[in-house]
């Protein structure tokens, strides 16, 4: 006769791990980053390396200083450190990019906790706080098959005189090293839908508010509707950051939700701010109000009251 077991739980495990989540995502942002080592040369990839390295180590250092359980193989930071870098120019010195790592690595995620733990989207904020500091290597673009030391050039949401086939493909087009090819990111985001890593609602629900709003604003023009949707950091954001497991809401409608907030948000600062790009800034206010939307769309159970299912 065997011996009885007694495990911690969860006793039934999954084969879809963190690990394995984390691989995915990558996997599917890779055709992406292709595509800007394609269009940009090896600064591009010395710079999607450095981060994700850079990234990785930072928290194996926070790790063994906190003196807690070693997690840089659940792929979590390597995955920061690559979308950091997708948010970043290809002319920023790697000193800045190293820094944008320890923002969103230290002060971010591990001082909250680690994995699980953290308010905002790590890679998020640090693109936000290197925007605000280091403002001038934060915009200064390029584009592709110019020298890296070249006048900057205006983005194609800023200058707005960019061909919707160049958005669609990244040809000719400057900005982050994430924003220049719509294709390779919606094949990345297509991939995770099918597989069912990410839910199509909340990318649907951006890019269809997004969109609503620019057609009654512009007047039912839709080619300012196709430009606003292809340029910038909108296809990035929408399958890559606004469905980050943490943090955003896991009910669908607090997804819904969560997608229609962004995409208004998006479509004010783009039309009223003073930041061409808005997709950062509305995706992190969003991720401040995941608590309360998740607490107003939990289901509670047939004849409870809400504030018994609440304690």
């Amino acid at each position: 006769m065997k011996p009885l077991l007694i495990e911690n739980t969860p006793h039934i495990r999954h084969f879809m791990t963190t690990q394995r989540i984390m691989r995915l995502v990558m996997l599917a942002l890779l055709p992406a980053s292709v595509m800007s080592v394609v269009q940009f040369g090896w600064r591009a990839a010395m710079l999607i390396v450095f981060c994700t390295v850079f990234a990785t180590a930072c928290e194996g250092l926070c790790r063994d200083l906190m003196k807690r359980e070693q997690t840089v193989r659940d792929g979590s930071a390597a995955l920061t450190g690559l979308l950091l870098a997708l948010n970043l120019p290809v002319t920023i010195p790697l000193w800045e990019a190293g820094l944008g790592c320890v923002i969103a690595i230290v002060l971010v995620k591990q001082l909250f906790g680690g994995l699980g733990q953290n308010f905002a989207n790590p890679a998020i904020t640090a693109r936000i706080m290197l925007m605000l500091s280091v403002t001038g290597d934060m915009t200064h673009w390029i584009r592709p098959g110019e020298a890296y030391d070249a006048v900057s050039s205006a983005t194609p949401l800023a200058a707005g005189d960019a061909l919707l086939w160049d958005l669609f493909w990244g040809t000719h087009i400057g900005g982050s090293l994430g924003e220049t090819s719509v294709a390779m990111l919606l094949l990345g985001g297509v991939f995770l839908i099918a597989i069912g890593i990410i839910s199509p609602v909340t990318p649907l629900s951006y890019l269809g508010t997004m969109a609503l709003c620019t057609l009654v604003y512009s007047g039912g023009d839709l080619h300012i509707v196709c430009y606003q949707l292809l340029s910038g950091g909108l296809m990035l954001g929408a399958f890559f950051m606004a469905t980050d497991y943490v943090t955003t809401p896991v009910t669908a409608s607090g997804k819904l939700v969560f997608g229609i907030g962004c995409g208004i948000l998006t479509f004010l600062i783009r039309h009223f701010g003073s930041y061409p790009e808005g997709v950062s800034f509305a995706i992190l206010l969003m991720n401040i109000l995941t608590p309360y939307i998740e607490r107003f769309t939990t289901s509670h159970p047939f004849g409870v009251h809400k504030k018994e299912a609440a304690k």
